[in-house]
C-alpha cells in the first residue's frame, strides 16, 4: 500500500498562503489519482481539490475554485496543494489520498471511498 506524507502545514493570518505538499511511496505514482480532504474541528471530512493520475485534469470544491491549486509531479512521487487568499474557515487539518486501487472507475473523485491510502494530515490554521 502507498505511504503518504504530509507536510507544509502552519499558522497563518488571513489573506496568507501556504503550499502543501505529500510525499508518496511506489513505483506507479503517476497511475494515481491523488486528492486533498480536511477537516475542521467538529465537522466532518470534506472535499478540497483533486487531480487525475496524469495530474491533467483537476476538480475542486466550490468554497475553494479560484484560491487554491492542485498539482501533480510524477517525478518527485509529489502532489502539492496551493492554497492562496487563505480565510478563517480554511482552518482545519488538511489529508492527502490516493486512488491506488482504481476506484475512481466506479466512484466520484470527490468522495472519500474513492481513496484507499491516507496520510497522518497536516494542521492549517488561519488566523483572523
Amino acid at each position: 500500500q502507498v505511504q503518504l506524507v504530509e507536510s507544509g502545514g502552519g499558522l497563518v493570518q488571513a489573506g496568507g498562503s501556504l503550499r502543501l505538499s505529500c510525499a508518496a511511496s511506489g513505483r506507479t505514482f503517476s497511475n494515481y489519482a491523488m486528492g486533498w480532504f480536511r477537516q475542521a474541528p467538529g465537522k466532518e471530512r470534506e472535499f478540497v481539490a483533486a487531480t487525475a493520475g496524469s495530474g491533467g485534469s483537476s476538480n475542486y470544491a466550490d468554497s475553494v475554485n479560484g484560491r487554491f491549486t492542485i498539482s501533480k509531479d510524477n517525478a518527485k512521487n509529489t502532489v502539492y496543494l496551493q492554497l492562496n487568499s487563505l480565510k478563517p474557515e480554511d482552518t482545519a487539518v488538511y489529508y492527502c489520498g490516493a486512488d491506488q486501487g482504481g476506484r475512481g472507475r466506479f466512484f466520484a473523485i470527490n468522495q472519500q471511498r474513492t481513496y484507499d491510502s491516507w496520510g497522518q494530515g497536516t494542521q492549517v490554521t488561519v488566523s483572523s
